[in-house]
């Protein structure tokens, strides 16, 4: 079921942040966050911190124990949650291939319109890093900057690439015991890989998050060159095994709590024409649901980069806001 389109062509928890428990300190009017500790007894460790739209733009490393290694993530806190102690709704990004967590902080400009509505924005990276497995590096599609957000079962990939379950679970529960999150009021969005992670982590999760989008999301990975190659890799060359790690299928069988995805995409994106991203088929999957509605909006002329997420990312922040009831 679609409410607003123009078409192609067919083809939980809950938060335990306390400011007096982790020993928030003021310097110059500012809430500092130093290093603290999750109820997991994970330590967070603030690496840079840099003021941006009257809020802060932040990077945290911490130990995974589900990726088994360090990660890296940023956290944009509004001047609500520094100021006024305000619990925010959070908003989750996933960055596309080859990103790090760096791209989406430094090129879209989300932060001042995530500060106009008192959101909370949290951004991983795209995969593990310094894990030392032979190939990590051979590729673009595949490996270091590709984690493509599934939970690998094959050897070597499987001690350590489980994204999915490391956005699902276990970042959630990180911010949630460090920062001033409202429960349940939790959105997540991506371009591209970060797309796909997205729809996936959504689907596979009906009530987890009360908002998704994606930009030129990689819809049906199953179909597609890059997913082909990821899912070969990190699941197992039986497509049957697939079909859980791919938005289309995962549409088609969708039957839980009613979803709807907001899924936009630049008409002049090379990757939409070499067949890699095919939304035109998460479309065709949607219309026969009940239980999805889609919104899909094709942006003329725009192609597949940041200067695209750049010109409309005050559009999906603001369809955000307005589902998760920010102020």
């Amino acid at each position: 079921m679609r409410i607003s389109s123009v078409r192609l062509p067919r083809a939980s928890g809950r938060s335990s942040f306390a400011f007096s428990m982790l020993g928030l300190k003021r310097t110059s009017g500012v809430l500092n966050f130093g290093h603290s500790m999750t109820e997991q007894n994970m330590t967070l460790e603030l690496i840079s911190t840099s003021k941006c739209s009257e809020g802060e733009q932040r990077v945290y490393r911490h130990r995974s124990s589900t990726l088994d290694c360090e990660m890296t993530f940023g956290v944009f806190l509004p001047p609500a949650a520094l100021e006024e102690k305000t619990l925010c709704p959070v908003l989750f990004f996933l960055s596309g291939l080859t990103c790090t967590h760096e791209n989406f902080i430094q090129k879209s400009g989300f932060q001042q319109h995530a500060a106009r509505h008192n959101l909370i924005v949290v951004n991983p990276d795209t995969s593990p890093r310094g894990v030392n497995i032979d190939g990590q590096d051979d590729a673009y599609d595949f490996g270091t900057g590709a984690g493509f957000y599934v939970d690998a079962k094959q050897e070597p990939w499987s001690k350590h690439y489980k994204m999915y379950s490391y956005v699902t679970q276990e970042l959630v529960d990180v911010v949630n015991a460090n920062f001033p999150v409202v429960p349940g009021r939790r959105g997540i969005f991506g371009h591209s890989m970060g797309g796909h992670g997205a729809l996936i982590c959504a689907l596979k999760n009906p009530g987890l998050y009360q908002s998704v989008s994606a930009f030129a999301p990689i819809a049906n990975p199953t179909n597609c060159p890059w997913g082909q190659k990821a899912l070969t890799g990190y699941i197992g060359p039986n497509p049957d095994d697939w079909a859980q790690w791919d938005a289309t299928l995962l549409v088609s069988h969708y039957e839980s709590t009613p979803q709807e995805l907001f899924i936009d995409q630049g008409a002049s994106d090379n990757f939409l024409g070499a067949k890699q991203l095919l939304p035109e088929n998460l479309l065709t999957a949607a219309d026969g649901n009940e239980h999805i509605q889609t919104i899909f909006k094709q942006r003329a002329g725009y192609d597949h980069s940041y200067f695209y997420i750049a010109t409309f990312i005050a559009e999906h922040i603001d369809y955000h806001a307005k589902l998760l009831a920010a102020t």
